[in-house]
């Protein structure tokens, strides 16, 4: 009796550590974590494997850091991360996460553009991280069909236009060995995903194009500092159009000129160029900057008002509007303008 008894017992035991093992297995080749956008995860250097272990679970993408660290000591992985930025997920499994941060090719520069900034900005900010800027703008400046025609909201841009104002202001993650295509189709998918369907059924109704909207977002985005003004200019500037007026914007001007002037010479105001809006009524030629998400929206929804002048508050960097050129000048005085 008592030896069936220790047979059953032993026999418990074996099933509860077959069972523990294989789900033990499981969790390692198969459990995933809570994250399941891509996340930029960074190694530093002296990061140790019980570092990075932990930090893998508190940013949700393994399960368990314990199941993560048995992986890599049990395939000789320990000590072979490599620093870097890693563009992982929780929808991978412990083994692909281990295998990318054990690859130093795998890693991914950190790349950012601010709001406003020109294709040229972004081309220079491209060669600093070590990629080639210079046939990035060649791209961006002569965009080749093959690129034009895998985007949707390209389809209205005028054959002889460029890129800019389509290369959408945001933090992005190239791999090491990315293209200059491969960075431009990036940034341009990117662009493509925030111009929602919903904008581009308002965009149709105004009987605008993207085009017009991206020119627009990109004025304001220089003339406006804050973003809670920015829909007021944007109606402010729609309606000169509407009313024959021109834009006046200096920030026109010094797309044109390549200075930081914020007000120019009368002499500059009557330079001949299709982005001169002193010279020319309606919108300029085409985006002067590559505008962020505010000025776009800015641009597809403005804000209808009886202003027809704003300036903008050298210390503040507020918007100070007003109805009537008299009022402008005033406004001007006031602000040592």
């Amino acid at each position: 009796m008592q030896m069936a008894k220790k047979i059953i017992f032993s026999a418990l035991i074996a099933v509860a550590l077959i069972g523990g093992f294989f789900y033990v297995r499981t969790q390692i080749y198969f459990s995933h974590g809570t994250h399941a956008d891509n996340l930029a995860f960074e190694i530093k250097k002296g990061d140790g494997n019980a570092q990075i272990s932990t930090n893998l679970e508190k940013a949700g993408l393994v399960s368990n850091n314990w199941y993560f660290y048995i992986y890599v000591r049990t395939h000789g992985l320990l000590n072979k991360f490599m620093p870097g930025k890693y563009l992982l997920n929780g929808q991978m499994t412990i083994p692909e996460i281990a295998v990318i941060l054990t690859n130093p090719e795998k890693s991914y520069e950190q790349v950012l553009f601010p709001e406003g900034w020109t294709a040229k900005q972004i081309a220079e900010e491209l060669k600093n991280h070590g990629f080639d800027g210079d046939a990035f703008f060649n791209l961006v400046k002569n965009p080749p069909l093959e690129i034009v025609s895998q985007f949707k909201i390209l389809s209205d841009k005028p054959k002889v236009a460029s890129l800019e104002g389509y290369l959408f202001p945001d933090t992005y993650y190239f791999s090491k060995d990315a293209t200059p295509v491969g960075i431009l189709k990036k940034i341009l998918s990117n662009t493509e995903n925030k111009i929602t369907a919903e904008a581009e059924a308002s965009i149709n109704q105004q009987n605008k194009s993207i085009y017009d909207i991206l020119t627009m977002a990109s004025i304001g985005e220089k003339e406006v500092r804050k973003d809670s003004d920015r829909a007021l200019v944007s109606g402010l500037f729609w309606n000169r159009i509407k009313n024959g007026q021109r834009l006046q914007s200096d920030a026109t001007l010094t797309y044109i000129l390549g200075d930081t002037q914020g007000a120019h010479s009368i002499a500059q105001t009557k330079i001949d160029s299709p982005y001169n809006t002193y010279a020319n009524k309606g919108l300029p030629a085409g985006p002067i900057c590559n505008p962020g998400l505010a000025a776009i929206n800015a641009a597809i929804y403005p804000k209808d008002s009886q202003y027809n002048y704003f300036l903008s508050d050298p210390k503040t960097g507020d918007t100070i509007f007003s109805k009537t050129f008299e009022e402008h000048v005033a406004n001007k005085n006031k602000y040592g303008l």
